[in-house]
């Protein structure tokens, strides 16, 4: 990896990372903010919305209504998958305002792809899939440990 493709690796991962921030912050326009005009989301219910303006008008109501849990993050692999085009593949966990721990069911499988717009990369498609492992209970324990300790790491470094 040349040394442009290692900083636009490091700035694909800080995207996904302002996602979750986002996120937990429960700021709609600023997570919208981060996708591209034509950007889409695939949602953990399986909602669909396109466009950072739709984006924003789907998670106002969420976040007004709704005490939504924060996310914990744990990236797996960031890849260039051509100039100016990549994929951060991650995990996460959620975890529920007031609680101290993540709740094993809303673990998630999630995938972003990513386009760079002059110097600055943005969303394209954020997925969120469930990470159920239907008839494999030990592939979700090894998820949820590794997610518990990727938030004891972000609680170690706040």
């Amino acid at each position: 990896m040349d040394q442009n493709e290692l900083t636009d690796g490091t700035s694909v991962e800080r995207l996904y990372r302002a996602v979750l921030d986002a996120w937990n912050r429960r700021s709609a326009s600023d997570f919208a903010a981060l996708f591209a005009a034509t950007g889409s989301m695939v949602g953990f219910d399986g909602s669909q919305v396109t466009g950072a303006d739709g984006i924003a008008a789907h998670l106002v109501p969420i976040f007004r209504d709704h005490p939504t849990p924060a996310y914990v993050g744990d990236v797996e692999e960031v890849r260039l998958l051509a100039a100016g085009v990549a994929i951060v593949r991650a995990v996460s966990g959620l975890v529920p305002a007031g609680q101290e721990d993540i709740v094993p069911a809303l673990n998630a499988i999630q995938t972003l792809v990513a386009t760079r717009h002059g110097d600055s990369w943005h969303v394209d498609l954020f997925q969120n899939t469930p990470a159920q492992f239907h008839g494999h209970p030990e592939l979700a324990e090894q998820l949820t440990t590794k997610l518990r300790e990727a938030l004891r790491k972000s609680k170690a470094g706040s």
